[in-house]
């Protein structure tokens, strides 16, 4: 696995997401919604909705939820599994560290 510092911890409030855009293994940007739950723990999927392809990082998050601002599709954070149509297909989810003030990611590792 290879994380990469995504963004601090102080960076994202409960209930907040944020766009970071990580290297992906043939150097090109990877978009990754970085979303902080209710709960305060932080969780990483694939900023481009699967129905929308639009990104999921502008959407709101509610709990362990994140809806999509286009079509009001909402994905569960910790699965990456669509709760809400008109999505059908889950979004990838990537593996998150803290570690210290640092929020790290492996896009290139299962969650």
């Amino acid at each position: 696995m290879t994380f990469q510092t995504a963004c601090l911890v102080d960076d994202l409030s409960p209930e907040e997401a944020m766009l970071v855009e990580l290297d992906g293994t043939d150097g090109a940007p990877v978009p990754v919604a970085l979303v902080r739950d209710a709960d305060g723990a932080f969780h990483a999927i694939s900023d481009i909705c699967s129905h929308g392809q639009v990104s999921l990082s502008d959407g709101e998050v509610e709990g362990c939820l994140v809806e999509c601002w286009l079509h009001g599709s909402q994905f569960d954070v910790r699965t990456g599994q669509p709760v809400q149509l008109p999505a059908i297909r889950p979004v990838p989810v990537y593996p998150v560290q803290v570690d210290g003030d640092k929020v790290l990611v492996d896009i290139d590792g299962p969650a």
